[in-house]
């Protein structure tokens, strides 16, 4: 049975502040789970309903009762583990960096985060606006893909100041991404899912570029910032 101390201490990380004072984040789900196990990130605790024979050190048996009361989902997946936060890893100022301007929708961080590591982007740096990565949705969407994404929270006004690689910002009036050459290198800034990219950020873009519409009708506002990362990403490697 999990006492109370344990109860209080796995959900109160799911808020930020409590996950940055303890330096612990959940993970649920089998998959995740064992996808964070096969990395290098340190585990803390396991909690399971059936032996897995994860780290039988820290592996502690559970009922179903006691999983739903710790889970941060309404159908808990049979296991929770809490993992240590990572010593942050310096940035490689290097190749195509993606850099995010307050994404604040943790499905849409996640989904960022897995199309990283899908097409090879080693650096995702975010401003401290955007959505923390070790939230529990940020985590869960990830299935597994932030222990080979190098993650950074930081001034993203003047990392973008100090860089020497171009920097290319994604708007609704730029240049046909599709008729652009020589972009395999530099900074893509993504900016908010309802405002797009900052002021501030804005002036610091030496490339303006764009997704055009090709329906008839050109009525489609916008694209989700995942989406359009997507597209963005592929083309970027593509050339």
């Amino acid at each position: 049975m999990l006492s109370k101390n344990q109860i209080k201490l796995i959900t109160s990380l799911k808020q930020k502040k409590y996950r940055q004072q303890h330096g612990l984040f959940v993970v649920e789900g089998i998959k995740t789970i064992s996808e964070l196990l096969n990395s290098n990130f340190l585990l803390y605790e396991l909690y399971t309903t059936e032996p897995f024979n994860f780290d039988a050190k820290k592996e502690i048996l559970i009922s179903d009762g006691d999983l739903k009361k710790i889970s941060f989902f309404r159908t808990p997946n049979k296991a929770l583990a809490i993992f240590k936060i990572p010593d942050l890893k310096p940035i490689e100022n290097e190749g195509l960096i993606l850099a995010l301007d307050d994404v604040r929708d943790p499905g849409n961080l996640g989904t960022i985060i897995r199309l990283c590591d899908w097409f090879g982007i080693t650096n995702l740096v975010c401003s401290k606006e955007t959505v923390d990565c070790f939230n529990p949705k940020v985590i869960q969407s990830t299935m597994g893909s932030i222990t080979r994404v190098n993650m950074s929270y930081i001034d993203l006004n003047n990392f973008l100041k100090e860089t020497d690689l171009p920097i290319y910002g994604a708007f609704m009036e730029g240049e046909n991404i599709y008729k652009k050459e020589n972009i395999k290198t530099g900074i893509l800034v993504m900016g908010n899912e309802a405002n797009g990219i900052s002021e501030n950020i804005k002036a610091l873009v030496n490339e303006k570029i764009t997704i055009p519409r090709f329906g008839d009708l050109q009525a489609t506002e916008s694209l989700n910032v995942a989406t359009a990362t997507a597209i963005l990403l592929s083309e970027f490697k593509r050339k």
